[in-house]
């Protein structure tokens, strides 16, 4: 396993997806090689319900355009696609020019009338993938909010977070975030969007519950330590193994 380093990213969505696009890919780039890096959800698009059809098809050619630059990096952010009749919001992770993995919104936000327009993915499908040797898991937004799916997720060593969450609910999004990576003691990188209606609030927490937030950052980072994974999980050993 190589010597990975967290990248947390924050910035604006507009109105012009390939504009989104060519900002997220910038980002990328400036990140070192074995990165991990977490965008905010949807953020190639937002939720554009007037323009659902270019919204899905727009995802194909964001896929395509990733995997090209995702060579030794992990890189995590969701789209909403296109299975069979039914529109999902897919959480996918980036590694080596391919999606090694995917996960459908198992918990659709209906104050923002996701389950109008998209499907709701299986919570059971909620669970820990191993890319490269580091066991990720994956909460989309307001997923965050229930404690039987961190529950799915014990025994990570880091929980990505990809989040549209909002503004009014600010203090909530830190308060849980922190208290995500004590409880299940690991690494959880939290993306959300830098729009109005958003918290803006992107960060990396450490296993102990150290919180970095990006502040005006559009990439924060921090190395990633599994010692620090596993030097928690002995001193305050709550059975996580």
């Amino acid at each position: 396993m190589n010597n990975y380093i967290l990248n947390s990213l924050l910035f604006t969505t507009c109105s012009n997806y390939e504009e989104n696009l060519q900002t997220l890919l910038a980002l990328i780039e400036q990140t070192q090689t074995n990165s991990i890096v977490v965008a905010p959800e949807v953020c190639l698009t937002g939720y554009d319900y007037d323009n659902f059809e270019e919204m899905v098809k727009f995802a194909q050619y964001a896929t395509k355009e990733i995997k090209k630059i995702s060579q030794n990096k992990i890189i995590i952010l969701t789209m909403i696609e296109k299975r069979g009749e039914e529109i999902y919001n897919f959480a996918k992770i980036f590694f080596n020019g391919e999606v090694v993995y995917e996960q459908a919104k198992a918990k659709l936000f209906k104050f923002g009338d996701e389950h109008k327009y998209m499907s709701y993915g299986d919570e059971e499908d909620i669970n820990i993938v191993e890319v490269d040797g580091i066991k990720i898991g994956l909460l989309i937004c307001f997923e965050l909010r229930f404690k039987k799916l961190w529950q799915r997720l014990e025994g990570a060593d880091i929980i990505a977070i990809p989040s549209w969450w909002g503004t009014l609910r600010t203090e909530n999004f830190k308060t849980l975030t922190n208290a995500l990576a004590i409880i299940n003691q690991c690494y959880v990188v939290a993306s959300d969007s830098k729009n109005e209606e958003c918290t803006g609030e992107s960060g990396i927490i450490t296993p102990f519950g150290v919180e970095q937030r990006n502040g005006n950052k559009p990439c924060l980072e921090i190395p990633y330590d599994i010692k620090e994974i596993k030097k928690m999980r002995i001193y305050m050993d709550v059975g996580i193994e």
